[in-house]
C-alpha cells in the first residue's frame, strides 16, 4: 500500500479505553490484569511501563465477529466492541481461567489461530473487544 499522506506517523504513542465504569476497569485491568499505574487528579490512571503496540490494525466488525462467533455477523443481542485490545501473557489457559472465576464471559476462549496465536476474547466494561493472547510471532518464536 502506498503512503499517500503528508504526516508519517512514527509509532502508536498511547491507546486505551474511555472508561464509563471507573471501578470495573480499574478492577479489571489493575488488580486482575496487574497494571500498575500512577493516578493524577479527577482518577486518570495511565502508565509508561508497558511496551508499545506490536500492532495496529483496522479490524472489520465481520472479520471479528468470525473470529469470536464463526459467523460474519456480530450478534444484536451483545454490543459491538468501538476498539480492540490484546495483552499478550505467559498462559492464555490460566489468565482464561481466572478472568471466568471473577465473571468475566469469554466470547472465544483458548482458540487457536491459524497464524499460531491462541487467543480468548471478552467485552471490557467500556465495551472494547479485549484479547489475551500467546502470539509466537511477536516473541521471536515460531
Amino acid at each position: 500500500m502506498p503512503e499517500v499522506g503528508d504526516i508519517r506517523v512514527l509509532f502508536i504513542a498511547g491507546f486505551g479505553p474511555i472508561v464509563r465504569e471507573a471501578p470495573a476497569s480499574r478492577k479489571l485491568y489493575n488488580q486482575i490484569l496487574g497494571i500498575r499505574f500512577k493516578e493524577e487528579q479527577g482518577g486518570y490512571l495511565h502508565t509508561e511501563a508497558l511496551e508499545g503496540a506490536k500492532s495496529f490494525a483496522l479490524w472489520p466488525l465481520s472479520q471479528a465477529a468470525q473470529s469470536c462467533f464463526g459467523k460474519d455477523s456480530w450478534p444484536a443481542d451483545i454490543p459491538a466492541p468501538q476498539a480492540w485490545l490484546e495483552f499478550d501473557v505467559d498462559s492464555v489457559e490460566e489468565a482464561t481461567a481466572k478472568l471466568e472465576a471473577l465473571g468475566y464471559q469469554m466470547l472465544v476462549k483458548n482458540k487457536k489461530e491459524p497464524w499460531g496465536q491462541t487467543v480468548s476474547r471478552f467485552i471490557a466494561p467500556e465495551g472494547l473487544l479485549v484479547g489475551i493472547t500467546f502470539t509466537p510471532g511477536m516473541r521471536g518464536k515460531k
